[in-house]
């Protein structure tokens, strides 16, 4: 997975566990794609703060990814709902029965919404 995405990801489940001045920083470092200069003199502190906390705080994100698994479960969980979506797109072709037609259409679009609400 690409680095800023993981990133966000964490940030999305993490993130609060943060302190407010990391919070503020990191989101515009890895959510507004700010850069680090750019941080650093609206924050008033030098590039290389910026810098070590975004790495400090990969790192507490990265921890209580590895405790919590959350991101893990999130991404897998969205896979499964995907497979599921194909599955019964799969069998809703095949089949003849218009019952049958309809109860896969309900099993597609109730993966739909799970997918779309993650």
């Amino acid at each position: 997975m690409e680095k800023m995405v993981r990133q966000a990801l964490l940030y999305d489940f993490y993130g609060e566990l943060l302190t407010e001045h990391q919070k503020s920083i990191y989101s515009d470092i890895i959510l507004n794609d700010l850069s680090y200069s750019e941080v650093a003199r609206a924050e008033g502190i030098s590039r290389q703060g910026v810098y070590d906390l975004v790495k400090r705080c990969d790192k507490i994100l990265e921890d209580y990814e590895t405790k919590l698994l959350l991101v893990e479960k999130f991404l897998d969980t969205k896979e499964r709902i995907s497979r599921i979506h194909e599955l019964a797109t799969e069998l809703k072709k095949m089949a003849g029965d218009k019952k049958l037609q309809e109860n896969i259409s309900e099993i597609e679009a109730i993966s739909k919404a799970i997918y779309e609400s993650y």
